[in-house]
């Protein structure tokens, strides 16, 4: 069975404050800060079906996750949806993708002034698999402190993400890696490469041509990897809401057309695509 999508992780590191602020600048309602007993803290941007999640390491203690601390800043993770963590290892290492050991952690959660704990399973593709970011899959034992309803909507109007935008230097040999993760198929479209999770969602595999050609100056640096995520692309029914939310935050680059709006966050190293439905 093809994968979900489950989230995207935005790595912030040290600067959450300034991420989270700039997030909901944008017109996202992002969800109290999150403690993880692994040592990291998140806040996540709500949709109904998956999210965005900002990442990041908290300051004035030596608990610090390191996954997180060792990868780059910026977009850096692509999370599916699993049943059962312990299976999805077994199915994906049966396929030849080599697998890290499952852990499990959790976060309290306060709803209606009720505290909860949240509790998740998780595991990760073998780093070496994918220099673009961490791989890996989630096992939610209590989604409904995640999807809360009330988080779900944005004053932006945004409604689900729908592509994660890949640039790589070697899409024939990335394109049918990404395809087994996902338990799906790479499919080629013109220049670039496709692959179609369950329930809409897209990863796009593209050169570092066609990135600029796709972005031009508001696309990241590549920073000496052969393959980076490029963007994340949003769903939203209108862009003129967002393109006045961007336009009045300094330090963004802002670019729209009729069908898109592109906003590079430099401090970030991210490029978030908003584009109108068809």
């Amino acid at each position: 069975m093809t994968f979900a999508l489950d989230h995207v992780v935005i790595n912030t590191l040290f600067d959450m404050d300034r991420a989270a602020a700039l997030m909901s600048q944008l017109g996202f309602t992002l969800t109290p800060r999150g403690y993880h007993s692994l040592g990291s803290i998140n806040h996540l941007v709500m949709f109904e079906h998956d999210y965005l999640e900002l990442i990041g390491l908290p300051s004035g203690t030596d608990v610090l996750r390191k996954d997180v601390l060792e990868s780059p800043r910026g977009l850096n993770g692509l999370v599916f949806q699993a049943r059962d963590i312990d299976t999805c290892q077994r199915v994906l290492r049966d396929r030849g993708l080599a697998m890290l050991e499952p852990q499990s952690f959790s976060r309290p959660v306060t709803i209606d002034g009720v505290e909860h704990l949240a509790r998740f399973r998780t595991v990760r593709t073998a780093p070496e698999l994918f220099e673009a970011g961490r791989v890996y899959y989630c096992q939610h034992y209590t989604p409904e402190l995640v999807w809360h309803r009330p988080w779900t909507s944005h004053l932006n109007g945004v409604r689900a993400l729908s592509e994660l935008v890949i640039v790589s230097s070697d899409i024939e040999t990335d394109a049918p890696r990404y395809a087994k993760a996902a338990q799906s198929s790479a499919e080629r479209q013109g220049d670039d490469w496709a692959i179609a999770l369950s329930g809409g969602f897209r990863v796009s595999l593209i050169s570092p041509a066609r990135y600029r050609q796709r972005y031009g100056e508001q696309g990241v640096e590549a920073n000496g990897r052969h393959s980076f995520f490029g963007a994340i692309v949003f769903d939203a029914p209108e862009l003129a809401r967002i393109r006045d939310l961007a336009s009045s935050i300094p330090d963004l680059r802002v670019r729209a057309d009729e069908a898109s709006l592109a906003v590079l966050v430099p401090f970030l190293d991210t490029l978030l695509e908003f584009r109108v439905s068809r």
